[in-house]
């Protein structure tokens, strides 16, 4: 019996590796050869194993989403309240913002960014993505309201929407300039909406 060739690489270390080149340039500007560089990879043995770039870069996506919502899903059961979760994670764009050698921002915002809705498939990517933070949003927000620290005037799913849409503002604005300083007031402001006194 003849067998395949054995893989002499590890198929998740190169993925890893393309996925981080793709968060720093973006889809357009990742260059095969620059994929093949950093992967350490043959052309016919990405083509082999990722199938093309699109293939690649939405197997990227789904890694890096998956990695996202398990690390911000350990957070919420670990922290002492749902809303030391989410200013925590509000205020971790904080740490780009003191870092300019490190304003990558979100690969899935930066995504939505650079696509809207140009390729169906990818689009549909972004979809998943911001469907699985929004369920830990609202998850966090249920969790706060139970807690006694988030109003109940609003469903947990119309906050958890809210958060979305605040957390890739402050992404945004990092990537645009916003300090430290900035960024906490504008954290600060989201949590008084939240709050069981806010009208």
């Amino acid at each position: 019996m003849i067998c395949g060739r054995p893989l002499v690489y590890d198929p998740d270390s190169v993925l890893d590796a393309a996925m981080l080149l793709f968060w720093e340039l973006g889809y357009e500007a990742t260059s095969m050869s620059e994929l093949l560089r950093v992967m350490g990879l043959s052309k016919s043995s990405l083509y082999q194993r990722f199938g093309g770039k699109k293939e690649l870069f939405l197997q990227c996506m789904a890694r890096y989403c998956q990695r996202v919502e398990g690390r911000l899903q350990e957070q919420l059961d670990e922290a002492d309240s749902a809303l030391a979760f989410i200013r925590e994670l509000l205020l971790h764009a904080t740490i780009e913002a003191e870092d300019k050698k490190c304003r990558r921002g979100c690969l899935l915002m930066n995504t939505a960014s650079e696509f809207a809705q140009q390729d169906s498939e990818i689009a549909g990517q972004v979809t998943l993505g911001f469907a699985g933070l929004r369920s830990i949003l609202q998850l966090a927000v249920q969790r706060g309201q139970q807690e006694g620290e988030i109003t109940p005037k609003q469903k947990a799913s119309a906050l958890a929407e809210y958060l979305l849409s605040n957390i890739a503002g402050i992404k945004t604005l990092v990537k645009g300039g916003f300090d430290d300083c900035q960024i906490r007031r504008i954290v600060e402001i989201a949590l008084i909406a939240l709050s069981k006194q806010s009208r």
